[in-house]
């Protein structure tokens, strides 16, 4: 659980960030597109449907899945309303939100994740940027209208088994044949929540720890609003992959109020990987992240590494980070493709960040690229395998493409390194506007395959006395 201080200073952040919101807000004309994210609706019924009528035992042993789900579909059955739990632990594996049903967690009420990946039932889904099938999430609103999970309680998910399972697959078995680029597809881990094909879609003050895998997956739908969750995955270990937040080509999508502390990215985008996410081609694009905390993680804001849809239009404001390994981190590889403009973040303050300005476009070349070991027969392969390992052609076509991106009154304290931006020969990053930008770090960093930086009020103290190295630059006053 977090500690009350943690609170108490969440609620000051917000207020004194809400302040400079709101100034910002009156400056949005009418129709600004920042205005419309968001749910546009919830549900409204108020009838209640409580799951120990249903069968369900608040003993935290009991495996609940049936009586929970029983209690939903009741519930959706009679065109929407309330589920609720009396106070308890109810242990549970793979459950489905419908439409005009509202998911309320109380205070009181834990949920807690089932350890059996057997009790999550398997789906057509999309995982780190592939479409394959995987098993479902703890909590699904999956093609639904019009739903809400809330509430003051606990969702604990359980999920350092899988944790260890994963390090035990990736150390014994597929890094030394060469496979760590398939290993996190075959390392099956559940997520918490996952809302997919869906709109009008509310989550709202919900505590969640200790995530098997990806906390909030947000995928393929339409106004989503993230509202007032504290996620907490660092909870008796550092989980792999344990991201807070993945709006995962998806549009229309407002995160508010929300405080995270994982081990993996914080605030993520994401658009697909590789052949596979050229294929479907879905933009994440118009996404506001506001008045939220970022601790423990790979990025206060991260875009990528999928990017093969496109990510555009978004912005990010009033968000602080304290052990946060990057402020933005837009990441990708030479066979995703893609492109990543449009992108503010403003308003942030930091300290104790690895680096302010992480930009990549070959990132993690081990995980990012795939190769079939010779003693597999690409015949009895998995299909999954076969997805990662189809090559983009034309080549160029995998060539992303970084541009427009803006920091603006972003303050960092503490940084190992302030800049770190490698482009492409092929593919330059190109417009990236820094104003009112002030970093305090051990080193400057570099920059390479860039061009035309707009600098406006740019301060750089480096411990050790450098400055910013350029190599193949051009229009960059630094």
């Amino acid at each position: 659980m977090m500690k009350p201080v943690h609170l108490i200073f969440l609620s000051v952040v917000v207020i004194c960030f809400s302040l400079s919101q709101a100034c910002s807000q009156e400056k949005f004309p009418k129709d600004d597109w920042r205005t419309k994210v968001g749910a546009q609706s919830q549900p409204t019924k108020t009838k209640e449907f409580i799951v120990n009528r249903y069968g369900a035992k608040n003993d935290g042993i009991t495996l609940n899945t049936k009586a929970i789900q029983s209690a939903i579909d009741a519930c959706a059955e009679e065109g929407g309303g309330i589920v609720r739990f009396q106070p308890g632990a109810y242990l549970t594996g793979s459950i489905f939100v419908k439409s005009n049903v509202h998911l309320c967690i109380d205070s009181g009420v834990t949920l807690l994740g089932s350890q059996n990946i057997d009790d999550y039932k398997v789906i057509d889904t999309r995982v780190a940027g592939i479409e394959m099938a995987w098993p479902a999430a703890l909590i699904n609103i999956l093609d639904q209208e019009n739903a809400a999970i809330s509430g003051k309680g606990l969702i604990h998910a359980q999920g350092k088994p899988f944790w260890e399972q994963y390090w035990r697959m990736r150390t014994e078995e597929y890094e030394p044949k060469g496979l760590r680029w398939i290993v996190d597809y075959d390392a099956r881990r559940p997520r918490t929540i996952l809302v997919s094909n869906a709109k009008n879609i509310t989550l709202k003050d919900l505590e969640i720890q200790q995530a098997g895998f990806w906390t909030v997956q947000i995928l393929y739908s339409t106004y989503v609003t993230v509202d007032g969750l504290t996620i907490n995955n660092n909870v008796d270990g550092h989980g792999p992959s344990t991201d807070g937040i993945d709006i995962d080509s998806s549009s229309w999508i407002l995160v508010q109020n929300t405080d995270i502390d994982c081990n993996d990215d914080n605030f993520c985008i994401k658009a697909g990987r590789d052949a596979d996410g050229l294929r479907v081609n879905r933009p994440a694009e118009y996404i506001v992240i506001r008045d939220c905390f970022a601790r423990r993680g790979g990025g206060l804001l991260t875009l990528g590494s999928e990017t093969s849809g496109s990510i555009r239009h978004v912005y990010a404001s009033n968000i602080q980070g304290s052990g946060t390994k990057n402020c933005l981190n837009i990441k990708s590889a030479i066979t995703r493709g893609g492109t990543v403009e449009h992108i503010v973040l403003e308003n942030v303050k930091m300290d104790s960040v690895g680096v302010a300005l992480q930009v990549n476009m070959n990132w993690n070349p081990t995980y990012s690229y795939s190769t079939l070991p010779e003693e597999y027969d690409y015949e009895k392969i998995p299909l999954h395998w076969k997805k990662l390992l189809q090559p983009v052609e034309p080549a160029e076509r995998g060539i992303p493409t970084f541009r427009d991106i803006t920091m603006r009154n972003v303050h960092i304290k503490g940084a190992d390194r302030a800049i770190n931006v490698e482009g492409l020969p092929s593919s330059w990053v190109e417009g990236i506007s820094l104003q009112q930008v002030s970093i305090e770090a051990k080193e400057a960093g570099k920059i390479r395959y860039s061009k035309n930086w707009d600098i406006q009020d740019f301060k750089l103290v480096s411990k050790d006395g450098s400055t910013i190295a350029k190599e193949h630059t051009t229009g960059i006053s630094l």
